[in-house]
């Protein structure tokens, strides 16, 4: 089965503001997510953590994907000024494909013209909107969401709203309170977890292989 899934990344891209979608779509629901880069390195996140992406921007189109995931950068002009990430989106301009971008990556798809008069929000300083004419501001709307057409934008504080946003776009049920616990209370057997027998059996079975080493 082909990967329904991408991911760009830049250097200093946010792993914390993508990973309550990313690890929903591939934990929960056992898809399988593409890297995608301007080039075949290693990528360096804010949190320290070195990605070897899959594909190169030159060879993947957005359109060869259900979804694809922009996280944040906290320096966001090296993958603004990189000519083969903003062609890459320049070239899913028409795409059907859903595009899920929060924190500052939104300016990525103002660039590439993606934002052409869509709504959007953001996280990143409104100096930066009023420096590059190509954001439209009078489409920025402060919201922690925003939903317009196939792009879902968000504020990078909100990542579990962003997440649940997208995965309710894509078809997922997430249920009716995802991953949000405040104000709830537990009681011991609720808190207390369980296999189902074809699980342990798994378990154990895996469990061997180390055994006899």
């Amino acid at each position: 089965m082909s990967t329904k899934y991408a991911v760009l990344i830049y250097p200093n891209f946010s792993l914390q503001e993508i990973t309550c979608l990313t690890s929903c779509l591939t934990v929960w629901f056992g898809e399988k997510i593409d890297i995608i880069a301007s080039e075949k390195k290693l990528y360096a996140s804010e949190e320290g953590f070195s990605v070897m992406p899959d594909k190169t921007a030159e060879e993947a189109e957005v359109s060869d994907y259900k979804c694809l995931i922009l996280p944040g950068t906290i320096f966001p002009l090296q993958p603004l000024f990189d000519d083969k990430l903003i062609d890459f989106l320049k070239r899913g301009k028409n795409a059907d494909t859903l595009i899920a971008s929060i924190s500052s990556s939104p300016i990525f798809l103002s660039k590439a013209g993606l934002l052409e008069g869509k709504d959007f929000t953001s996280g990143y300083f409104m100096q930066m909107a009023e420096t590059f004419p190509f954001v439209e501001k009078e489409h920025f709307i402060h919201r922690p969401v925003v939903e317009d057409g196939n792009i879902i934008t968000g504020i990078g504080m909100f990542f579990r709203e962003f997440a649940e946003k997208v995965l309710n776009r894509l078809g997922y049920d997430v249920g009716n309170h995802f991953m949000d616990t405040s104000g709830q209370e537990y009681s011991e057997e609720e808190l207390t977890f369980y296999w189902t027998d074809d699980e342990y059996k798994e378990f154990l079975e895996e469990l061997k292989e180390y055994d006899n080493k």
